[in-house]
């Protein structure tokens, strides 16, 4: 009996032993089985997760939905997922991106230099040139009142200037003894021609026709007209008084004359200018003046009249330019309804110029050093890379790009200046964008001297600084 439990008590250990052992090595197993299936679920639940919001000052915060920073109460920003970090990469991944010129930003920096991209497009593009004017009166539509004849001024018609004048009133009347004496030799014409008609001979009816030509003809070199001539010779004396007419109806913008005043042959009375249509003379800078064409339509306004337009089209351009002000004259044809603009009067202009379409980006895109134009182009989330371009014609606010830039490329549109101060602080300072295209920089063929390392700074001590 004694024996029997000596075997059965070891024997019973070594069993419970081989059940524990069993149990420890499936439980084992089982928890690696469950910390890989729960690797995989994280691991799917990562890329099914709603997207995370940080603080651009505390990285630490991450809130599932948007809001303030409990810290510093600043606005949560939504994390990029795939976002590069330079200071995450590997040192090759380093080198490469410095031979390539390109930065990476991670979310925070992004947040904290104001950087915003958008997609470079086609679009039509069109310019306005503004410029400004001077309303002048339509020099062929002036004319000037002279006496044809000389003679005393016996009645003024017109006495004011500004005064409206037709041209089928007359605006003067003149006395003249040489018109007096012309009026009684072509009535004596007439006379000997009706008598001459009844001669048998060709030659002296053919004179008396030719005497009647002949006064007709200087009556109407001092100024008679057709009608006043055939009235002349179906009232059979001479009329004392001349009427003058103006060759063009119109204002009078200047009256040189004064009743009862003696004028000689050619001299002026009334200059007239018809205000039915206008001229504006604008000035528009040499920088722009290649793009006025001939027939552009021109958008004039007048602070004397806000909110109303006039429209009118480039007839002439001079062909020179004005040394002190570096403009170049354009004349702009227009209706004047109601004689509602005035000569000397300054206006505005606004040409459209339709450009096209072509590539644009916004202007803020575009950092000018004055030898080049660059932008900063996000190549992948979070990596810009410099690309050198060529730019056209420039609006308010966007800009023709030529070249360097594809429509749909990313480009910077705020934070550029932020972004390549970094990059030449990273880069160093004499860092030059001059030769980035969009691929790397071409390798020099004159050998270099390697660069030694700068020496290490020593830290400041400030124990012996006093206050």
């Amino acid at each position: 009996m004694n024996l029997n439990k000596k075997i059965a008590i070891p024997l019973s250990i070594l069993a419970l032993t081989v059940v524990a052992a069993s149990w420890f090595y499936k439980s084992g197993k089982f928890s690696k089985e469950t910390s890989l299936h729960k690797a995989d679920g994280q691991s799917h639940q990562e890329q099914t997760s709603p997207p995370l919001y940080t603080c651009p000052m505390h990285p630490f915060i991450i809130k599932d939905r948007p809001g303030t920073c409990p810290i510093c109460a600043m606005e949560l920003v939504k994390k990029v997922a795939g976002a590069a970090d330079n200071a995450t990469l590997t040192p090759e991944q380093q080198q490469e991106m410095a031979r390539l010129g390109r930065i990476a930003l991670s979310t925070t920096q992004r947040v904290m230099a104001n950087v915003a991209v958008q997609e470079a497009k086609v679009q039509p593009l069109s310019k306005e040139i503004q410029a400004v004017g001077l309303v002048q009166y339509d020099q062929s539509r002036q004319a000037k009142v002279t006496a044809w004849i000389a003679g005393r001024i016996d009645k003024l018609n017109v006495t004011t200037v500004g005064a409206l004048v037709s041209k089928d009133k007359p605006v003067a009347e003149l006395y003249s003894p040489d018109l007096l004496a012309t009026q009684q030799e072509y009535l004596l014409a007439v006379r000997s021609r009706d008598q001459l008609k009844s001669s048998p001979i060709p030659s002296i009816a053919q004179n008396g026709e030719g005497l009647v030509a002949s006064a007709k003809q200087r009556l109407m070199l001092y100024g008679v007209k057709e009608y006043q001539i055939a009235e002349l010779e179906k009232a059979g004396k001479p009329t004392i008084k001349l009427p003058i007419y103006t060759p063009q109806s119109g204002v009078v913008i200047e009256k040189l004359v004064q009743q009862g005043q003696y004028v000689n042959v050619g001299d002026v009375l009334f200059n007239i200018a018809d205000l039915s249509r206008v001229w504006v003379e604008i000035e528009v800078y040499e920088s722009e003046f290649q793009n006025i064409r001939l027939g552009q339509t021109v958008e004039i306004r007048s602070q004397s009249f806000p909110g109303r337009a006039f429209s009118g089209r480039v007839a002439f351009i001079y062909p020179f330019l004005d040394p002190k002000t570096r403009t170049v004259k354009a004349r702009v044809e227009l209706p004047n309804p109601g004689m509602q603009l005035k000569p000397d009067m300054f206006v505005n202009a606004v040409i459209k110029v339709g450009m096209g379409s072509t590539v644009v980006v916004p202007i803020t895109a575009v950092m000018d050093s004055g030898k080049q134009q660059t932008v900063w182009v996000e190549a992948q989330p979070g990596v810009f890379e410099p690309r050198m371009v060529q730019v056209g014609q420039r609006t308010d606010d966007m800009v023709q790009i030529l070249s360097g830039v594809k429509a749909g490329e990313k480009v910077a549109v705020s934070g550029a200046y932020l972004i390549d101060s970094e990059s030449k602080l990273r880069g160093g300072a004499g860092d030059d964008h001059s030769q980035h295209t969009g691929g790397a920089k071409p390798e020099s063929k004159t050998p270099t001297a390697p660069q030694q390392p700068a020496p290490a700074k020593k830290p400041l001590n400030m124990d012996d600084m006093k206050m």
